[in-house]
């Protein structure tokens, strides 16, 4: 592990990465959500509206935007080129886990401990659909990457899919001069279902992740494991199991490039497990730290984990290619997927 960037603070509950500025966003325990630069080490600002821990934080893709959900029951949408909150977002009736911004469209998911997953339309600042159907604390939800998905992890010891496309092409398409854009009945089905549910944890779930391009969905539960998980329009299924943790599984995600999922605990490690099983998992531990929150940057080979006393940015491994010249510099030998290359600067050609 390559660690990049490191500090200090107050316990870390939620992280997000800028799409395209070196920043990450930092939602702490006590309230604050810190923005910090991580390739020159300073913090670029606080923002300190909240009441109580800020658990969820996400920047939006493309404009000057980020969302914060929190302990208060509320969500907060702010301009950090403003440096202060735009407006807030109220309905939960309990903690709210995590938020975030669609790629596409003006919405935002919520999930909270009042056992529903809200959709907003931050534009008109208004609740779209109101998703029951757990019954204990919802955790965690995400959209899809690239289909009208979302997936939700419960403290009932499952994780949901829920198909949105009725919503999408309700509140999306052009609509007429008496269309709102909500659905009529705002706790309604018709316009979002459950597609499956992702029953095999014996305790709570914590977490759980889409794969960024294949059907695929990691979850993470307080029965200690962490669960792969395959899908197809009809069904959902366990694929394996994967053991190692010696307490709560806090969160999983899937390693943007690569075949590995990645977990972290409250056993105070991170565990990087190979999808193929042609390695034995990486385990990387503090000593006295337990870790809550896990994020990927969206481009780079970044991974950013957040625990009782701050966060940490990393790499698993380094990216520039061990090389060497020879003595005359005419070749150049170099590491690359597993081989050792000899390279002819002359005939500008390569060999293994």
């Amino acid at each position: 592990m390559l660690v990049k960037f490191e500090n200090k603070s107050h316990r870390v509950k939620g992280l997000a990465f800028h799409p395209r500025r070196p920043w990450v966003l930092a939602s702490l325990h006590n309230g604050v959500i810190e923005l910090w630069d991580y390739r020159m080490d300073t913090k670029i600002d606080e923002f300190c509206e909240h009441e109580g821990p800020v658990r969820g934080v996400d920047f939006h893709s493309s404009r000057p935007l980020f969302v914060s959900g929190g302990d208060d029951y509320k969500i907060k949408v702010w301009n950090y080129q403003l440096k202060r909150c735009l407006f807030t977002l109220n309905g939960h009736l309990d903690y709210i886990r995590t938020v975030q911004f669609h790629r596409n469209y003006p919405w935002i998911l919520s999930a909270s401990d009042d056992q529903t997953i809200r959709m907003w339309n931050w534009q008109s600042r208004s609740c779209l659909i109101v998703l029951t159907g757990h019954n204990h604390y919802v955790m965690s939800a995400q959209f899809h990457p690239t289909r009208d998905l979302v997936l939700s992890a419960s403290l009932d010891q499952t994780a949901r899919v829920w198909d949105i496309s009725g919503l999408r092409k309700k509140t999306v398409s052009p609509m007429t001069p008496t269309d709102s854009g909500v659905g009529n009945d705002m706790f309604g089905v018709s316009d979002v279902g459950v597609k499956h549910v992702l029953e095999g944890h014996s305790r709570g779930v914590n977490w759980a992740s889409f794969h960024h391009t294949m059907p695929y969905i990691a979850t993470a539960a307080d029965d200690r494991e962490v669960k792969l998980w395959r899908m197809n329009d009809d069904k959902a299924w366990e694929v394996d199991t994967m053991r190692g943790h010696i307490n709560n599984v806090s969160c999983v995600l899937f390693h943007p490039k690569k075949d590995l999922i990645i977990s972290n605990s409250e056993d105070k490690s991170i565990r990087v497990w190979d999808m193929n099983k042609e390695s034995a998992p990486q385990v990387l531990r503090r000593e006295n730290d337990r870790y809550w929150i896990l994020a990927v940057h969206p481009n780079l080979n970044l991974i950013g984990a957040g625990h009782d006393s701050g966060m940490m940015v990393f790499k698993l491994e380094r990216e520039r290619p061990a090389y060497d010249c020879s003595p005359s510099h005419k070749r150049m030998y170099f590491f690359n997927d597993n081989y050792i290359v000899e390279h002819t600067f002359r005939s500008q050609s390569s060999s293994v």
